[in-house]
């Protein structure tokens, strides 16, 4: 039942939320065909995996939802739901416009990338739409308008945690237009919307995998499993140095596992 808390109790927890305004985007995977339809236009790989991800003054973490399906019957008087399909919102991103103009380039030669299988000059008369295929092969890997690395890391000012999204299947279905006006000149912004096929929670590199610290596993999880001990044994033996010691100890003191130092560090010799 709810008990009367001091302030100190929860103020460690309401002093340490994530902020809003770190975050970083990434744009990769694009396939070598588009890559070069772009980099015909000036869009170049060094701003593709750099520059436009810098650009982007606003985006969103990814959601989803469950689609279910109701059934009655199985049981007398209850109805039961399903879940049968899981739906992806989709990703609204907004830029910044460089000087040069790649980031409105980048976008809209994308989405014309995907309609320009027809192998038509657009300036003819007898011009049409031919929609290219997502993937060129079978492994889902090589050409296409899809893009399979596209990331988005949320982080915070100090840089120790990050969660981390990965897109897959993603490509650009909407580019908004971008009023112009002779009063008051400010930064000129561009925004697009993206599809995609689904996302990866957490790090999907082999690295992460080979260290079991991809799709969000790793310290913070095994420490949640770790048993409530009031001795936690020396920190030589874990091969804790002196800055993780303090970290472990001031975390092990806040969460109640300890009373003091001695618990945590063992007896003195």
């Amino acid at each position: 039942m709810p008990s009367p808390k001091k302030i100190s109790d929860f103020k460690p927890l309401f002093t340490n939320l994530a902020q809003s305004s770190h975050y970083q985007v990434y744009f990769g995977g694009l396939s070598r065909e588009l890559t070069s339809y772009l980099g015909q236009r000036g869009v170049d790989t060094r701003f593709i995996g750099e520059s436009a991800g810098l650009l982007c003054s606003s985006a969103s973490i990814p959601g989803s939802s469950l689609a279910t399906a109701d059934v009655a019957g199985n049981f007398m008087g209850v109805a039961e739901k399903f879940v049968h399909t899981r739906i992806f919102t989709q990703l609204d991103l907004e830029f910044y416009v460089d000087s040069e103009y790649k980031m409105i380039k980048f976008l809209e030669h994308w989405m014309e990338y995907a309609t320009s299988g027809s192998g038509v000059s657009e300036t003819e008369d007898g011009y049409f739409y031919r929609m290219r295929y997502p993937y060129e092969d079978k492994n889902r890997q090589n050409g296409g308008y899809k893009c399979n690395q596209t990331k988005i890391v949320k982080f915070d000012r100090d840089y120790k945690n990050e969660i981390e999204y990965t897109f897959i299947g993603m490509f650009p279905i909407n580019l908004s237009s971008t009023p112009v006006s002779y009063e008051g000149s400010q930064a000129l912004k561009v925004s697009a919307s993206f599809n995609f096929e689904r996302y990866i929670p957490g790090k999907t590199s082999s690295k992460s995998v080979a260290q079991k610290t991809n799709n969000n596993k790793g310290e913070s999880s095994q420490g949640s499993q770790e048993p409530n001990d009031r001795f936690l044994g020396p920190p030589k033996e874990r091969g804790l140095n002196s800055q993780q010691t303090l970290d472990e100890l001031y975390r092990a003191g806040r969460e109640g596992r300890i009373k003091s130092a001695t618990e945590f560090i063992g007896p003195l010799q």
